[in-house]
């Protein structure tokens, strides 16, 4: 995952210590129903789209934005399917430690043709519900909860 640069300025002065940081996540449907999904650079596991908002950018428009960065796809925002702070921190390769607040968006793709677009992913496709790759608990989750008309779910016991 790229690093955005005012995390890279915040990184200059916090140094790897935990941040709590905002991320959004797409479950992007095409018109046959299949579900878009990158196999990421930094991990090799398929999952849904995600990013991080830039300082002032709405989490709806993060989302439109990281689809199109990541696979050339353009989308819309239908609705948000869950919103949910991540269990435990994460540790990347080079120490810095983040906890995400994730809202996820179900979106519909309008336009583009599925590729591999920026460093991000390795691969980029259309997956039917029935051939799924293996996905982590993420990503299916978020696509399970973008399938059924509910409420957006949240969750409300203590992260502790």
């Amino acid at each position: 995952m790229a690093i955005p640069e005012f995390i890279r300025q915040i990184r200059a002065r916090a140094g790897q210590q935990l941040l709590l940081l905002p991320g959004t996540s797409a479950v992007v449907f095409d018109d046959q129903g299949r579900v878009l999904l990158a196999r990421r650079a930094d991990n090799g596991q398929w999952s849904i789209i995600g990013g991080i908002p830039e300082p002032g950018e709405q989490p709806a428009a993060t989302v439109v934005r990281e689809v199109y960065e990541e696979t050339a796809v353009r989308c819309e925002v239908e609705r948000v399917v869950l919103v949910e702070a991540m269990r435990g921190p994460v540790t990347y390769p080079n120490g810095d430690r983040c906890q995400y607040m994730d809202i996820s968006f179900r979106c519909r793709a309008v336009g583009g043709e599925a590729r591999v677009n920026d460093d991000e992913s390795l691969e980029v496709g259309w997956f039917a519900l029935d051939e799924l790759p293996e996905l982590g608990d993420f990503a299916l989750f978020r696509i399970k909860q973008a399938l059924v008309d509910e409420p957006t779910w949240f969750d409300t016991t203590p992260l502790g």
